[in-house]
């Protein structure tokens, strides 16, 4: 059973459409990789996905139960959590704290110290924990972010970008949490341009370009299809 199910969502702004009739899913224990060019319209499905954005029409469901029309906070505490393409942290506060805000929303509250120096050990981000973020590069914040949308312990984790400001080593070691993340049962679903790294740990692609999904398979699939090559990696 998936985890999390769009269905027919269009998002139109004016005249324009963002996003036409997509559907996407996103199962337990695997990863969903979600590609396209710039303005393709892959945040803006998370932004509906995740309840900062009402869709003109189409549904969103969460572990089979109809969630388009409750709050992002509500959506949360059911177990969705995600990441955004321009970091959104709390700068004033430290690594850890930034952590506990979540936690502390989440089913485990009641142990939200506990789970917070689990997640910070996990990321190996314990040395760091009582630095605030505005002191971090870029990639470090980026797994802040992470760690942050894992405090509130999630059955379905939206990523946006998230190994962007990485190096090479920094994101060897992302993929590595990816699958290790899978392995308890999460369902993850990654926007990324680092083509490598999308190819490398997803299970299933979904492409997207001018709001419409034009393709979806497995990474093998998707770098020889005629149409992705034209509309993204061809020019990538």
């Amino acid at each position: 059973m998936e985890s999390l199910r769009v269905s027919g969502v269009t998002v139109s702004f004016g005249g324009n459409r963002a996003l036409d009739s997509v559907a996407m899913t996103a199962e337990p224990g695997r990863i969903t990789g979600l590609i396209g060019p710039n303005g393709a319209g892959k945040s803006t499905l998370f932004d509906v996905a995740s309840g900062l954005r009402r869709p003109s029409s189409g549904r969103v469901f969460l572990d089979g139960r109809d969630i388009t029309r409750l709050r992002p906070s509500e959506r949360a505490r059911r177990g969705l959590a995600r990441t955004f393409q321009r970091l959104e942290l709390f700068g004033r506060l430290s690594v850890r704290d930034n952590l506990r805000v979540a936690a502390e929303l989440g089913p485990e509250r009641r142990r939200a110290d506990r789970a917070v120096t689990e997640i910070l050990a996990r990321l190996g981000l314990t040395d760091i924990a009582d630095t605030a973020p505005d002191a971090l590069p870029t990639g470090v914040g980026r797994l802040v972010e992470v760690g942050r949308a894992l405090a509130i312990r999630p059955q379905v984790l939206l990523l946006d970008e998230p190994a962007a400001g990485q190096d090479g080593e920094e994101t060897e070691r992302f993929a590595a949490l990816l699958r290790s993340l899978t392995a308890d049962g999460t369902a993850v679903v990654l926007v990324e341009h680092d083509m490598s790294l999308v190819m490398g740990v997803c299970d299933e692609v979904y492409v997207l370009d001018l709001g419409k999904v034009i393709a979806v398979g497995p990474p093998e699939v998707i770098r020889a299809d005629e149409t992705v090559l034209a509309a993204y990696l061809g020019d990538a």
